[in-house]
């Protein structure tokens, strides 16, 4: 079975062996046709502390790995500007 990725930006990294990252799309209003932004913070596993805040991401899912962690950091895309 594939496993879902997805993209989205490093918005916290106070915790261990882990990150918060925050994922936005673009979502149209059913009756009124306005484009608005939708987003949702997942909690991913980042053993080796790769990962920065502003980072863009890619994760994927996996099998819990601790009671709020269901995501696996696979590597970054873009590097903060420092």
């Amino acid at each position: 079975m594939k496993r879902r990725r997805l993209r989205g930006t490093v918005v916290s990294t106070k915790m261990q062996k882990a990150i918060v990252v925050r994922v936005d799309r673009h979502v149209t209003h059913p009756i009124y046709k306005k484009a608005y932004l939708v987003s949702k913070k997942y909690k991913v596993r980042d053993a080796a502390d790769a990962a920065h805040v502003g980072d863009l991401v890619e994760f994927e899912e996996s099998r819990p790995l601790a009671s709020g962690i269901r995501w696996r950091y696979i590597r970054t895309i873009k590097a903060a500007i420092a």
